[in-house]
């Protein structure tokens, strides 16, 4: 499987990638061995994921989901946790 995921960073600002592995790339953020822009803003605290059976669809999904501003994320994050 293969996953899009939104993390927070400690300066508030989100973060979209995709990976194989959610637990082992939230720790490899955490470790600063992560992406460029999350190593400047550690800890970063998992907030979104999305499941995709290939990575062709769980690519296109990171870049319409990095195409939204704030507060489209936002929104998708809250409704996935349940608040509007």
């Amino acid at each position: 499987m293969f996953y899009v995921y939104i993390l927070e960073c400690s300066d508030h600002t989100l973060y979209t990638g995709y990976t194989t592995n959610i637990d082992n790339r939230l720790k490899c953020h955490n470790a600063g061995k992560g992406a460029k822009y999350t190593r400047s803003r550690l800890p970063v605290k998992l907030v979104y994921t999305e499941e995709f059976k290939t990575k062709k669809e769980a690519m296109s999904r990171e870049w319409r989901i990095k195409r939204l501003n704030r507060r489209e994320k936002l929104k998708l994050i809250n409704q996935d946790n349940g608040i509007e």
